[in-house]
């Protein structure tokens, strides 16, 4: 069966939506977002706790306020209820354009529609409970908002760590499948993903991949020993640089005061500074991440050393003058 219902939100409520949407690769054929197949993944996978989360908060609310002994216990749910939805749940944007999100469900998304059409709604609209259900799933930090859109997946890689088996999977970006021994789960502070970091017995190499991009896992049968010193080298990226599994080099970067504020907010794929001494700041990072980061700054951060990293953004505004002029 498939279904359409009209969902109505803020229209800052549906961009955060979407955002999320585009960041986890939800697309279409023709490369636009997939806003739909999105929102199906999120009902399906976050309804049963969303539901959970909503009954025990209603229940402590309940608890306190039976508490008072002026309150029935008739009065006590209402209030508790009336409580949840009006200071809690309404967290959508009162002032600006409202926005309309026509959602079409089949499958397990429409198996849930109808769960809640006949059995959750009380006093509320469909509309409302989802947009209660999305404005919630908001609230979570961006981490472990992937880990609901994307929890088979990570139930999937927990499941290998756990039981020390070899993981299986495709990886977009990758043409072949890979099979590797999984280590750990690390997230990227800057970019808010996470990523799997594992030892790819058969390239002889530590690895990273990105847990969204990751499709057919399958624990396999086959387990493997544990190598302290991969697990120490691996828990090490994890805590900096999870997105690359790259050697670090000693660079040298020359700073002007507006390099200093452009260092303090651009925050996306910061390398950590090792110290620094007057306008020359000393990092101990993959040189691919620093030359990604630095080409930002233009003239405010010139590369000092090594050579190799001051080649290799010298090339890169040398050929953006070059398209220029």
């Amino acid at each position: 069966m498939t279904e359409k219902y009209k969902i109505y939100l803020s229209e800052d409520t549906k961009t955060r939506l979407a955002t999320d949407a585009e960041l986890f690769e939800f697309t279409r054929e023709n490369g636009t977002v997939n806003l739909n197949g999105f929102l199906k993944e999120l009902i399906v996978n976050y309804f049963d706790q969303y539901r959970n989360d909503n009954e025990e908060l209603l229940n402590n609310v309940l608890g306190e306020l039976t508490s008072v002994k002026e309150l029935k216990p008739k009065a006590a749910s209402v209030l508790a209820d009336r409580i949840i939805k009006t200071y809690i749940n309404n967290k959508d944007t009162v002032s600006g354009k409202g926005a309309v999100i026509t959602l079409t469900v089949s499958g397990a998304s429409y198996e849930i529609i109808k769960i809640i059409e006949n059995n959750l709604l009380k006093d509320n609209s469909l509309s409302g409970y989802i947009k209660e259900m999305f404005l919630s799933y908001l609230s979570i930090p961006r981490s472990k908002r992937e880990e609901i859109i994307f929890r088979d997946t990570f139930e999937s890689i927990n499941k290998a760590i756990s039981e020390n088996r070899l993981l299986s999977f495709t990886s977009r970006g990758h043409e072949h499948k890979a099979v590797v021994e999984p280590y750990l789960i690390a997230a990227s502070k800057e970019e808010q993903f996470s990523y799997l970091l594992c030892h790819d017995r058969r390239q002889k190499k530590n690895r990273s991949f990105r847990i969204s991009r990751l499709s057919n896992v399958f624990v396999t049968s086959n387990s493997f020993t544990r190598d302290q010193r991969i697990a120490d080298e691996l828990a090490r990226k994890g805590l900096r640089s999870p997105h690359s599994m790259s050697e670090d080099i000693h660079a040298v970067v020359k700073m002007t005061e507006r390099g200093k504020q452009m260092y303090i907010m651009i925050v996306k794929n910061r390398p950590y500074v090792t110290y620094i001494d007057g306008d020359d700041y000393h990092f101990d990072w993959p040189e691919m991440q620093l030359e990604d980061y630095f080409r930002r700054f233009g003239k405010d951060a010139v590369v000092v050393s090594p050579s190799s990293l001051k080649s290799k953004l010298k090339n890169y505004y040398s050929r953006a003058l070059e398209a220029y002029s």
